[in-house]
């Protein structure tokens, strides 16, 4: 919940790199749940998201992917997608499950996590399946809460 102590965690990314949250919480950090790889929404999800990474870079926020994925699936994924954020593995689901980013049937909701440096959880959204979250609306609503 908003205010709440994000739960730490360590995955690891598409490049089999270690990532750990509170390491990384130099700036802020967005999660980014995602139902699957190679799917035609989540494609253009990340890829939008990549598209305007420097508009959240001006604003102090770095995106980290999160879905239940493989590494392997991951590294395809993000090589067609151009994507060069961290995008996390999570197959034992434990830090979907954490952040509340399951469905009934196990699979990663579109679920927005946004943490402050301070640990806190500054803002969540559950995104409709059918849909995606434009990076530049989110711009805007992270630049009002910062």
């Amino acid at each position: 919940m908003i205010g709440d102590i994000a739960e730490d965690f360590v995955l690891e990314d598409q490049n089999r790199n270690t990532f750990r949250l509170y390491d990384n919480l130099n700036r802020k950090i967005i999660l980014i749940f995602y139902p699957k790889d190679n799917t035609p929404v989540c494609t253009r999800q990340l890829s939008d998201y990549q598209l305007n990474k420097r508009l959240f870079d001006t604003i102090g926020i770095n995106l980290v992917g999160i879905n239940t994925g493989s590494v392997e699936s991951h590294n395809s994924f993000t090589g067609f997608c151009k994507v060069d954020f961290p995008v996390l593995s999570d197959p034992l689901k434990e830090v979907s499950r954490k952040y509340k980013a399951l469905n009934l049937f196990g699979i990663n909701k579109r679920k927005l996590v946004l943490i402050g440096r301070d640990k806190k959880i500054l803002f969540e959204k559950n995104v409709l399946s059918f849909t995606y979250v434009s990076s530049n609306k989110l711009k805007e609503i992270f630049e009002r809460i910062s």
